[in-house]
């Protein structure tokens, strides 16, 4: 099984049982996970979020904090260095994207060493999904 480069949305709606659409789950058992070491910060905030506006029950809260102590057991973390902040940084010159989507982006470059061709980037997010394939990579809506 090959890596993909997840974005945290893509992974929220795998720890949250009923918004799991059947594309999603069906890449999961495609690709293992790569991820941008704030990532976990991320899927944490959107689940307290949702619980906050109860669009989640109590249960599903408890049970999404498990899937995603599940899945960050077994994926692969970009960690934060000078060059994926630089990189970040040249991002938001050049597209309009939001501070923690271009670090996400920098650190899927940094994933494939710079060569997006032919890698998979899985997110739910429409904005972040054009500025990847504008970059060259293979891009999933999840």
């Amino acid at each position: 099984m090959e890596y993909a480069f997840w974005d945290s949305s893509a992974i929220v709606s795998l720890c949250i049982q009923h918004q799991t659409k059947p594309i999603v789950r069906g890449l999961i058992s495609r690709y293992k996970i790569a991820v941008w070491w704030a990532t976990p910060v991320e899927i944490h905030g959107a689940i307290e979020r949702l619980r906050r506006a109860g669009e989640i029950t109590a249960s599903e809260h408890a049970g999404a904090l498990v899937e995603a102590a599940f899945f960050r057991g077994g994926w692969r973390e970009m960690t934060p260095y000078d060059a994926v902040r630089d990189e970040a940084e040249q991002m938001l010159d050049r597209f309009p994207l939001k501070a923690a989507d271009a670090l996400q982006l920098a650190a899927a470059l940094s994933w494939c060493n710079g060569k997006p061709q032919g890698r998979a980037f899985i997110s739910g997010d429409a904005q972040l999904l054009r500025v990847a394939e504008n970059l060259g990579f293979q891009t999933i809506t999840a």
